[in-house]
């Protein structure tokens, strides 16, 4: 849930927030008894955790798992229950697609299937960008009952294909069944009106893996995310910030689009990510910054990358910590613990330094630790309420 009343409370100052997301953060014990971020060495987040407010964040709803959108969302001071944004759309507008009234837009995974049609890898194996943006614009041949498709490259194993036509909407099912072991989904409607989405759908379907069927890794795509364009409040309307987002990765661009954000160049890696960060940092008041590689190596169940990836962004932090931000929140959007190789429910690591912010004096940013930490556990969308009042950009509320 929201705070209904922040517009009428949210003041403009020079103070500066930035956010810093470490993808899918938040982790599980695996045999060891510990949680990746236990088993990491993490001086800079430990010296900076001993000097800040630390809590748990809800991202949705008590023991319900999001995906990176809504974690997303959340963190941005949106309540992502209220506002249902899908991935398709995302990961368009963060692609630089423009998308038309009427168009519906889907996600999509090259994955790998067997002879019987059971996926046995759903993003075939991370192929580079170099080997897949071909293969998308193969697609691009599908031809389609009473609609278009245009197929676009993203990044590694992903594309993004955006349908044209009268009468589509976007409430369908995916293909994807979020697992290996299964045959794709066919896509079903899930509200009237959408039938003809749907027969388009699983007619791109049938013909992407006649069109890949040569193919030995990516030899079938797999659609998710069906979504047009939403009514969303910016955060220059809501918040009366000034924001900006760093990501390599188009997804979480397309959503900062979503909310107003300013898109910086961030490159293809953190490093890149966090020179953009200083050569504009007077330009905005508040940056999004991304960091994907957590979330990848949970997702693929490596704990041990997990545990790698979290020392790696721990070394970047001195770089933010030098251009003094007035609020600095680290957390993630989501837990993605190794140990189940997906996207989890757990409550999900934050820590919030500021002048004010007070000083828990734990010595390392864990989840137990900060399961015992000043701030408690709240919902994720309260993390930039709490940023903002620490940068003094609230008001007093009532009389």
């Amino acid at each position: 849930m929201s705070f209904p009343y922040i517009t009428e409370i949210a003041q403009q100052t020079p103070t500066k927030i930035v956010l810093l997301v470490a993808d899918g953060l938040g982790g599980f014990p695996n045999e060891s008894g510990k949680s990746e971020l236990e088993t990491a060495k993490t001086p800079h987040l430990d010296t900076l955790a001993a000097e800040s407010a630390l809590g748990l964040t809800i991202p949705a709803y008590p023991g319900i798992t999001v995906g990176s959108g809504a974690g997303h969302l959340a963190l941005f001071g949106y309540d992502p229950l209220k506002y249902l944004i899908k991935r398709g759309v995302m990961e368009a507008l963060g692609t630089g697609i423009e998308l038309d009234k009427g168009d519906v837009a889907a996600r999509g995974n090259f994955c790998t299937v067997d002879a019987s049609g059971t996926i046995t890898d759903r993003r075939a194996g991370r192929i580079p960008t170099e080997e897949s943006a071909p293969l998308a614009e193969r697609l691009n041949a599908a031809k389609l009952d009473g609609a278009k498709v245009k197929v676009y490259p993203v990044k590694d194993h992903r594309f993004v294909a955006v349908f044209s036509g009268e009468g589509l909407l976007d409430e369908v099912s995916d293909s994807d069944p979020q697992r290996e072991g299964k045959p794709p989904l066919e896509v079903r409607a899930l509200a009237p009106g959408s039938e003809k989405m749907a027969k388009v759908a699983n007619q791109f379907s049938k013909q992407v893996r006649e069109l890949l069927a040569k193919e030995k890794r990516a030899n079938m795509g797999l659609v998710r995310g069906f979504s047009m364009m939403p009514k969303v409040p910016s955060m220059a309307e809501q918040f009366l910030l000034n924001p900006a987002c760093i990501s390599a990765y188009p997804m979480y661009r397309g959503l900062s689009r979503i909310v107003g954000m300013k898109i910086l160049n961030g490159g293809n890696s953190f490093r890149e990510e966090l020179a953009a960060l200083k050569r504009h940092w007077a330009e905005h008041d508040f940056f999004f910054i991304h960091y994907k590689y957590t979330d990848s190596a949970g997702e693929d169940g490596d704990f041990a990358r997990k545990v790698k990836m979290i020392e790696e962004f721990d070394a970047y932090l001195p770089e933010v910590l030098a251009l003094k931000p007035d609020v600095l929140v680290i957390t993630g959007d989501h837990s993605t613990p190794s140990v189940l190789k997906a996207h989890s429910w757990h409550p999900v690591p934050i820590l919030l330094h500021g002048k004010y912010s007070g000083k828990d004096g734990i010595a390392k940013f864990t989840e137990r630790n900060c399961a015992k930490g000043s701030l408690g556990q709240f919902p994720g969308s309260a993390s930039l309420v709490l940023a903002m009042a620490n940068a003094f950009k609230l008001n007093k509320f009532g009389a």
